[in-house]
């Protein structure tokens, strides 16, 4: 059930420690929101100093109230904090909000202070956000304990920045959105952001849960939060760049960055990902309107071609499908438009709008009815006849005309999608008109911006466009024995026994063991130098050695250029009619073990063909990113080469990444090439490194 909040969020009473009546001090601002709300519970006011402030009398101190306080917020001095903790402890307090700062942020004799003060609140049974942060605020209970306020409405915003929460405030006012909670996360000494995103997930008032996060924490905790939540969820973050990837020791760390990281944890956990608030506020409007689809084919429906291919391409770059419609859709659009209109996919009124503006109804109706349609995005002109200072509708006599048709169509708009409930959004070059207002009312989102229209679009539908998340995370397996040698051969082994198919190989060190394998198995041989990271590039490998003269004298040659302590020497795979792919396991601090796969072979870093996804990786979702490499196509045979086993290769990623997230010792582990033929799938090289 995830930690009790209830006193954070409604608490019987509420104490300001620090609060003043100087406008420069945060005591000042929160104790004025406190305020907002007398009549709900008893709100004390904490000065040190005593007096008045804000025009009621302030305790001295916390024990002074003379009665317990079940949350307290904290505003003083950095070097009375902990006396102030202390003191709240000891009158009850259940739930405490630090606005202090100067701890973990300022170095790590900061973290130490706050790490001894968290022990002290959990020991007491009592909940802490912050230090460092801003406050919270609930809508739904009264309780403002911010610097701002936060119109009501079903969105709990999490965040560690103040001003980008107030910038979303500000952008969701046109939209009508509006905020169940908001809680200022700050160090998360102790509420952290996963316990909010479960509490925010139970509170029947919330119907979707916005992010700002510059650290996740236990990130792989929060994508399992998100994925259960059973609502939606929209993150913004930061810091997703590629420094991290310089250090990494195989391909699959220089693949790797943090930004791949958060999107594969996204992608795994239903999460909306977003890049600014702009975008995430048309994720929010976009969530909190009409129905979603599990479906992305999109029918893009203007009365312009310029806006109709503009609109294509934005709906295509944000994920969408616009497929050609099929014959009886583009038959039963030509029915109710005229002659010179196109019916393929982008749908354009060629100018029938001005000669019968209900035709954008019918045209709506039409698109929605079809089997082939999950979406509609609608671009362009309309709402330019009901606009009072624009466009052919600017006050003319015929104008009027149009107004009063475009109002009615927006009308007949709304109750075709009463009837048939898709997702449809509106692009408008005039998005305040009145039959632009009729749409917005009627839970339709209207965009000036195609770009935001096709990103509304793209989030009402998909994968996790039910709200419902993206499903339960595989839970990590139980941890195997450490592997203490990352050895080519031990690596093989602990594959090997996870069912991880290789071709047969012996490790030799010298000429007479060389032979002994070879009279093992039957050529062609390949021959490799082990202790070497990327032994192709290094000239380590030696392919098709068609018998043993041919292996000594490889290995004679190599151990000459090299003078590597040991070899490998293997049967050669059958690489006829094979694709090679790459799967590796990187464990990232905050998310854990995470999976790519890809094109594999020499050419994985100069191709990088690859998608993440949180280890393990079940046979299905393997095969998912499989189908979805741009290189794809290779997999299904081209140029009359057959099939690969597509699935078979889905198996074996699924059984080396359960193997490598039992191994929490191993930083990185490697297959490359994952041989795929139309037969099966076979690893033909792998390799570990260890923390």
């Amino acid at each position: 059930m995830g930690r009790d909040l209830t006193p954070l969020f409604a608490p019987a009473s509420v104490a300001v420690v620090g609060a003043s009546d100087d406008p420069a001090k945060y005591g000042h601002a929160v104790a004025s929101q406190a305020l907002r709300a007398p009549g709900r519970r008893p709100v004390h006011l904490v000065n040190r100093r005593g007096g008045t402030v804000l025009g009621r009398t302030a305790a001295t101190s916390l024990s002074a109230i003379g009665e317990p306080v079940e949350l307290v917020v904290i505003s003083v001095p950095a070097a009375g904090f902990e006396a102030a903790v202390d003191e709240a402890l000891a009158c009850g307090a259940k739930a405490i909000v630090a606005i202090t700062a100067g701890f973990a942020e300022a170095g790590p004799a900061g973290l130490a202070r706050q790490r001894t003060v968290a022990d002290r609140v959990r020991a007491a049974g009592a909940v802490l956000v912050g230090p460092n942060c801003l406050g919270i605020a609930d809508n739904t209970t009264e309780l403002y304990l911010a610097s701002d306020r936060f119109a009501p409405g079903g969105i709990a915003l999490l965040s560690q920045s103040g001003n980008l929460a107030l910038e979303l405030q500000l952008r969701g006012e046109p939209y009508g959105l509006g905020f169940s909670r908001f809680v200022s996360l700050g160090n998360q000494a102790d509420v952290t952001l996963v316990d909010l995103v479960e509490d925010c997930a139970r509170h029947r008032a919330t119907s979707a849960i916005a992010v700002y996060a510059e650290d996740f924490g236990d990130g792989r905790a929060f994508a399992a939060a998100a994925a259960a939540a059973g609502k939606p969820v929209v993150l913004l973050t930061a810091g997703r760049g590629s420094a991290s990837a310089r250090s990494a020791q195989s391909h699959t760390g220089a693949l790797t960055t943090s930004a791949d990281v958060v999107s594969a944890a996204c992608r795994d956990a239903g999460v909306e990902l977003v890049r600014t608030p702009r975008e995430m506020t048309v994720v929010l409007a976009a969530l909190a309107a009409g129905p979603r689809t599990a479906g992305r084919r999109t029918a893009v429906f203007t009365d312009g071609g310029g806006h109709g291919a503009v609109a294509a391409d934005a709906a295509e770059d944000a994920g969408l499908d616009v497929p050609e419609l099929g014959a009886r859709t583009q038959e039963r659009l030509r029915s109710v438009l005229w002659e010179q209109s196109s019916v393929g996919n982008p749908v354009d009124l060629a100018g029938m709008g001005e000669q019968r503006p209900l035709s954008y109804a019918d045209t709506v109706g039409e698109l929605l009815a079809g089997d082939e349609v999950d979406a509609v995005l609608m671009t362009g002109y309309f709402g330019g006849y009901a606009a009072s200072d624009g466009g052919l509708g600017g006050g003319a006599a015929g104008g009027s005309v149009l107004a009063e048709g475009e109002t009615r169509a927006a009308k007949e708009i709304v109750a075709h999608l009463a009837a048939v409930p898709k997702p449809l959004v509106v692009q408008s070059m005039y998005p305040r008109s009145a039959s632009c207002r009729v749409l917005a009312e009627a839970g339709v989102p209207v965009f000036s911006a195609t770009e935001d229209a096709a990103r509304a679009l793209a989030a009402m539908t998909g994968r996790a466009a039910s709200g419902r998340g993206g499903g339960p995370l595989p839970p990590l397996p139980p941890a195997a024995a450490p592997l203490r040698d990352p050895g080519y051969h031990a690596v093989r082994a602990v594959l090997a026994d996870a069912g991880v198919p290789f071709p047969a190989a012996r490790e030799v060190t010298d000429e007479a063991g060389l032979l002994a394998a070879a009279a093992e198995f039957e050529g062609p041989y390949v021959l490799k130098a082990l202790h070497l990271l990327h032994k192709s590039d290094a000239g380590g490998v030696a392919l098709r050695l068609a018998d043993r003269a041919a292996l000594l004298a490889a290995y004679r040659e190599m151990r000459a250029r090299l003078g590597a302590p040991a070899y490998s020497v293997e049967a050669m795979a059958d690489l006829t009619d094979g694709v090679e792919l790459i799967v590796g396991v990187n464990r990232d601090p905050r998310f854990g073990p995470v999976a790519m796969v890809g094109l594999g072979g020499v050419l994985t870093e100069t191709l990088r063909d690859v998608a993440f996804a949180l280890a393990p990786v079940p046979a299905g979702r393997a095969e998912e990113l499989l189908r979805g490499l741009r290189s794809a196509a290779l997999l299904d045979g081209v140029r009359g080469r057959p099939a690969v086993a597509v699935a078979a290769a889905a198996g074996v990623v699924e059984r080396i990444t359960a193997a490598a997230a039992a191994h929490p010792e191993i930083a990185e582990l490697e297959v490359n090439p994952l041989l795929v033929r139309p037969d099966g799938a076979l690893a033909l090289d792998a390799r570990a490194v260890l923390h």
